[in-house]
């Protein structure tokens, strides 16, 4: 697993129903910011993506869409 969906999972099991449809790209970035928060989450190796010029939150935000649609194959 990389480090942004091994964030993401843990953002969802947080949540009462444990899903990735209960989660939105703010949600994950809040929860990228606390360097407590699911701390094995290479957070320089996700802000690598800004070297591809793809910004942060757009980035969350297409890897979230991307694991949302095949949800139901994660369990999640």
């Amino acid at each position: 697993m990389d480090p942004l969906t091994g964030l993401i999972v843990a953002a969802a099991l947080m949540h009462p129903d444990k899903k990735l449809a209960s989660l939105d790209k703010d949600f994950v970035m809040r929860r990228f910011s606390e360097k407590r928060f699911a701390a094995g989450a290479d957070r320089d190796q996700i802000r690598a993506c800004e070297n591809l010029g793809i910004e942060l939150p757009r980035f969350v935000e297409i890897c979230l869409g991307a694991m949302q649609e095949i949800s139901d194959e994660l369990g999640l």
